[in-house]
């Protein structure tokens, strides 16, 4: 019998009658004669409040002890789901992340898989158990409890499909699928039949909600065929896999948005060979992801640099920058807040040039100022306005005919 890894995310389990539609789905599977490995999350909003718990008694809680404090919200849901389906008739085992031989590097918070050892799982499905496992959490070589970040549930089935050769991975969410850009603003968005490894893994770097990037990084290495499914609807999902269908009329197959972006520009930089190398060295030291970059240089040989960050990191930027700004030597620095990243993605854009300018002009014909741009093979992203982001998304995705039927040849 084949594998089937499923996996249900905290709204899909949010409640007692939501855990009892999940047993059905797992049941369902179970009768089509698969071994079935379930992956949950903490139920509802189970993980904030035990942060919100934590954060009454410490300011600054240790890493390990909120690890040990959330891994209990996934063990709840596990043993619960279990009952549901002993209740059934259906026999089965529930496994915290160490139980289920997940192991991680030694980082508390953000830890990432390094092997699953999976003798126990494999023996409890050849005894036809429905294996039920903990997401978001694992354990290193010294015996310490670790968690695997955000979106670590998904990283969790992924690698589980993996390791265990299993021939599929059916993401359960609160949607129906994968969508050309996010419904909730734009009427005409539609859900995709298929997106290739490539393109989903552009959107859920640029912002899209609906998969975590790890958990599809993780998928397009080892090849791991996911659906993106709703656990309330019963219908068919967005298959991720390798590229095959042969878009027919489509070079953008998606639109990734996110708000709460701010442009930092440190001006009069000394114009040598190792000031993007030093600059972007001393915000990495002290965690600071970067997003877009843009260097000009000017006659007097100084030079700026303008780059984006989140705007809950601007604090910290400017407070780094201003440490560091005689070994910098920097004139000053300038910041705008209010900003936001609208992208396009699609892997037709290869063969397919001109699709930025077509980008640029909609957005030019609608008086929408175009602040910074980034290019990939498959993607452009640009920065506008926050409150131009919405229509930035909708005039983008008339003009590339998002909302229309794909023609799809396999």
């Amino acid at each position: 019998m084949g594998i089937v890894v499923q996996k249900f995310g905290g709204t899909s389990v949010g409640s007692v009658e939501r855990i009892q539609n999940v047993a059905k789905r797992v049941i369902a599977e179970k009768d089509r004669g698969k071994d079935v490995v379930v992956v949950v999350s903490a139920m509802g909003k189970t993980t904030d409040q035990l942060v919100s718990l934590a954060h009454e008694i410490s300011k600054k809680p240790s890493k390990r002890e909120m690890d040990m404090l959330l891994t209990t919200g996934e063990q709840v849901t596990i043993s619960l789901l279990s009952m549901a389906l002993q209740e059934q008739g259906y026999e089965t085992v529930s496994f915290t992340g160490w139980q289920a031989g997940i192991m991680t590097e030694p980082v508390h918070g953000n830890a990432r898989i390094t092997k699953i050892i999976t003798d126990r799982l494999e023996q409890e499905l050849k005894q036809g158990k429905i294996v039920i496992v903990a997401g978001f959490q694992g354990m290193t070589e010294s015996g310490e409890i670790t968690t695997l970040g955000r979106g670590g549930s998904d990283t969790t089935a992924v690698a589980l499909a993996a390791a265990l050769k299993a021939e599929k991975c059916d993401i359960y969410t609160d949607v129906t699928g994968v969508f050309t850009t996010d419904p909730r603003y734009v009427k005409g968005a539609r859900k995709l039949e298929a997106i290739s490894y490539d393109e989903m893994l552009e959107l859920a770097n640029l912002g899209a909600g609906v998969l975590h990037p790890r958990a599809v990084e993780f998928a397009k290495n080892y090849n791991v065929l996911l659906e993106v499914r709703s656990s309330m609807e019963m219908e068919r999902g967005t298959i991720v896999e390798e590229e095959t269908y042969m878009e027919q009329n489509l070079v953008v197959r998606g639109i990734a948005f996110e708000d709460q972006v701010t442009r930092v520009s440190v001006c009069g930089l000394p114009n040598s060979i190792h000031t993007l190398s030093t600059i972007f060295s001393t915000l990495a030291e002290h965690g600071i992801n970067v997003d877009i970059i843009i260097q000009s240089t000017s006659k007097e040989e100084l030079t700026s640099i303008s780059f984006s960050i989140k705007t809950e990191d601007l604090d910290e930027t400017l407070k780094v920058l201003k440490q560091h700004q005689n070994q910098l030597q920097f004139e000053k620095i300038e910041y705008e807040k209010n900003l936001a990243k609208v992208s396009i993605v699609g892997s037709g854009m290869i063969s397919n040039p001109g699709v930025a300018a077509q980008m640029f002009n909609e957005l030019a014909d609608h008086g929408i100022l175009i602040k910074m741009v980034s290019t990939s093979e498959i993607k452009v992203s640009v920065v506008v306005d926050e409150d131009k982001m919405v229509e930035a998304v909708e005039v983008l995705h008339e003009a590339f005919n998002l909302s229309k039927q794909e023609e799809v040849v396999k």
